[in-house]
């Protein structure tokens, strides 16, 4: 069961980045970033979608301690995702379910 929730959690972050690559327009709803200009849209598709399809790929391809890798990925966002929280005043819904879910996905993926 455990090894199905990783490959889950690689595809949830694999879908992630397919949205930000094909519809970068509609990353605004969930990540808060503007994509503004031919600059902004580029950064999202490739940051957002490159990095994340790969960083999803490569436990799938790979396995074995790949999937921690990820899992540790999302906790060290996660980690920053709380301190910003407070320090840039951004208790906002939508970054609450972005920790929420980076913390699940983190402790799936970090277990043996």
């Amino acid at each position: 069961m455990l090894h199905i929730l990783k490959i889950i959690a690689a595809l949830v972050t694999i879908a992630t980045g397919g949205l930000a690559l094909f519809k970068p327009m509609a990353t605004p709803g969930f990540t808060g970033l503007d994509p503004a200009g031919g600059r902004g849209i580029s950064e999202i598709r490739s940051v957002l979608g490159g990095l994340f399809i790969a960083l999803g790929s490569v436990p799938l391809m790979l396995g074995g301690n790949t999937y921690q890798m990820l899992g540790w990925g999302y906790l060290g966002i996660a980690i920053v995702r709380l301190a910003s929280i407070f320090i840039d005043k951004s208790s906002v819904k939508s970054n609450w379910i972005s920790l929420a879910v980076e913390i699940i996905l983190g402790f799936v993926l970090v277990l043996p």
